[in-house]
């Protein structure tokens, strides 16, 4: 299963979309929310905190957690 480009959650199979840059990058987005985020508004995963790359780089990991 591949890993969404912009936030780093998986996608099931069947779901998603993938974008094929001109240069033959394939980046792979789970919801229309990533795929605008990093295409149209130009966004940094790591400035977003949603991301699972903004969790990991600033050790805000909330699925360790129990409540």
């Amino acid at each position: 299963m591949p890993k969404c480009t912009f936030c780093g959650n998986s996608i099931k199979k069947g779901t998603g979309k993938m974008f094929a840059y001109v240069s033959g990058k394939i980046a792979y987005f789970c919801s229309n929310r990533c795929e605008k985020n990093l295409l149209k508004l130009k966004r940094k995963p790591l400035t977003v905190r949603w991301t699972e790359h903004f969790r990991k780089e600033h050790k805000k990991d909330t699925k360790d957690t129990k409540v």
